[in-house]
């Protein structure tokens, strides 16, 4: 079975008789990047780093109060049980911080020049708020797949309105 990324991406975690909700928000990529890296971070739910989950937890949760209190509730108990319940949503919502592959998309020869994910975060804020002219906050909330989803689908409304067409669309020329 192929995994299927949820329409509205959320990862919930339950762990003793509590949840909170984390959303792979661009803020929280782009926090969370500039502090760790990407392998430092799956390194972190490996290794059980309680210090970088907490972090992750923290910054991908909408409501800091209910991620502190969340967290709170694991002092002076066994971790194992939490690490055990933190691993699995975390893991999913580290990979929600990368937009989704575009099926459409060109294969390309690997030419282009390699962009840090800090630089790739920048860049979608830039095309928010720049392209799709959406707040500075609407940008920041917006998850990194909204926000290229949104682009793509902006683009298609230009070469719509423009009368472009994508060449699979394209007929050929008659002879």
């Amino acid at each position: 079975m192929t995994y299927q990324r949820p329409a509205y991406e959320q990862v919930t975690i339950a762990h003793g008789g509590s949840t909170v909700s984390l959303r792979p928000t661009l803020r929280a990529a782009a926090t969370l990047e500039a502090r760790y890296s990407r392998p430092t971070m799956f390194k972190a739910l490996d290794r059980q780093n309680l210090t970088i989950i907490s972090e992750i937890i923290l910054s991908a949760s909408s409501s800091g109060q209910d991620a502190a209190a969340f967290l709170s509730r694991i002092v002076g108990k066994p971790l194992s049980p939490f690490f055990d319940a933190v691993r699995g949503p975390l893991s999913e919502l580290l990979a929600m911080f990368d937009p989704e592959p575009d099926p459409k998309a060109k294969k390309t020869n690997g030419s282009g020049k390699p962009m840090t994910l800090q630089a790739f975060y920048k860049q979608l804020f830039d095309y928010a708020t720049g392209w799709l002219e959406w707040t500075p906050d609407a940008a920041w909330s917006a998850t990194p797949n909204e926000i290229n989803r949104a682009l793509n689908t902006y683009f298609a409304k230009l070469k719509t309105l423009n009368g472009v067409a994508d060449e699979d669309e394209r007929q050929p020329d008659p002879e």
